[in-house]
């Protein structure tokens, strides 16, 4: 076993680093604050090739793999959230999907551009009624000549208000068995009949853009249909498992970012006429973040490592994002306890890391559903 990252993840995750430090982190507190995304940065996270990390050169993209991705999620979250949520999900839910399903004519089309930069992509998945029960899917698609119909509601989808294509899933038809046919279909931004508003005010990730859309008779091409008609279930399900790495990723990031200041601030505070990293009750929270935080990012390039090697990689997507994101969750709180009064003050940060955890308990699957794939993964 060889636990020792290559050269080109080492300098990957060094140039990621040294943009979050230099670009992201100085706006941090004002992208919250102001719960603007910020769109320059994404611009120049797309100059740098970050945005196609993970896909071939020939379309676009860096030719690297998913563990070198989960480390660029994991620097960029650590400085911000917001800006490391919007980024996972461009990547793992917007333009892979394309990449995984898509036919050659819909990588030329969608694909190439997402890569290189050139702009964001959106996964339209979530309903009002159809959260974790996403096989409760009421939007229709209905095929009219060389062309299918829309008609439905998608809410709470990252990145759509700034996304140049939205993959949105639909019921297209009956199986044999009377079960809905779910498939996925590519919309181009400024389609006829798709409106996108971002209603939301939000506790954490405010600076992540998030949006409601609706779909009036959308007329998209027949061509547009991602890959199998029929498998949009089962593309989506695959979709899930990746973005769940990258989530728990994003949730390893803010969970190191908890410790980091939570030590500083530990050392340099004083009580008692000595710093308060010198009382055992502050070194057992040390310890157990420091070894929580560890164990999350273990799991998560496990996960990562086994999606690289084209194996079943399902259950440890699911460890990886509940451990992690429970993790930073608790990280977080343990930071803003440590910091104490000042910890509850927007200043000290340790405050906005906590309600921006708190949403990878819940995206991507909740933590209740987590533990549901676990058990069905262990057979039960």
């Amino acid at each position: 076993m060889n636990f020792e990252l290559t050269k080109e993840q080492e300098m990957t995750r060094k140039m990621v680093r040294d943009f979050a430090d230099g670009v992201i982190r100085p706006r941090a507190i004002e992208i919250d604050q102001k719960a603007e995304f910020p769109e320059d940065i994404f611009k120049e996270m797309g100059q740098l090739g970050l945005l196609g990390i993970p896909f071939p050169e020939e379309y676009g993209g860096a030719g690297g793999d998913t563990v070198t991705y989960a480390l660029a999620v994991e620097e960029i979250g650590k400085v911000c959230g917001s800006t490391g949520l919007s980024y996972a999900a461009a990547v793992s839910l917007g333009a892979s999907p394309i990449y995984y399903f898509g036919t050659e004519d819909q990588k030329q089309e969608f694909l190439i551009p997402l890569a290189k930069g050139e702009g964001l992509a959106s996964f339209g998945l979530t309903e009002p009624n159809a959260g974790s029960d996403a096989g409760g899917t009421k939007t229709r698609a209905e095929l009219q000549g060389d062309h299918y119909v829309i008609n439905g509601e998608k809410c709470w989808i990252t990145n759509a208000e700034y996304a140049r294509s939205i993959t949105v899933t639909a019921v297209s038809g009956k199986r044999d068995d009377g079960k809905n046919i779910i498939s996925a279909f590519i919309i181009p931004k400024d389609t006829p009949g798709m409106k996108i508003t971002s209603p939301y005010e939000k506790m954490g990730v405010r600076g992540s853009n998030t949006s409601e859309i609706i779909l009036e008779d959308v007329r998209v091409p027949k061509q547009n249909i991602l890959g199998d008609p029929t498998g949009g279930f089962k593309q989506f399900l695959y979709t899930l498992d990746g973005g769940r790495i990258s989530i728990g990723a994003l949730a390893v990031g803010i969970a190191q970012a908890s410790l980091d200041k939570a030590l500083a601030y530990a050392k340099e505070r004083k009580q008692f006429g000595q710093s308060i990293s010198n009382f055992q009750a502050i070194q057992f929270k040390l310890a157990d973040m420091a070894m929580e935080v560890e164990l999350a990012r273990n799991m998560v390039l496990k996960a990562a490592w086994l999606k690289d090697q084209k194996k079943n990689f399902s259950k440890e997507a699911a460890y990886a994002k509940l451990f992690a994101s429970e993790t930073s969750f608790r990280s977080a709180n343990q930071a803003i306890q440590i910091h104490g009064g000042y910890g509850y003050m927007q200043e000290y940060e340790v405050e906005r890391y906590l309600r921006d955890a708190k949403l990878l308990e819940i995206g991507e699957g909740t933590s209740e559903i987590q533990r549901l794939v676990i058990a069905r993964q262990l057979g039960c």
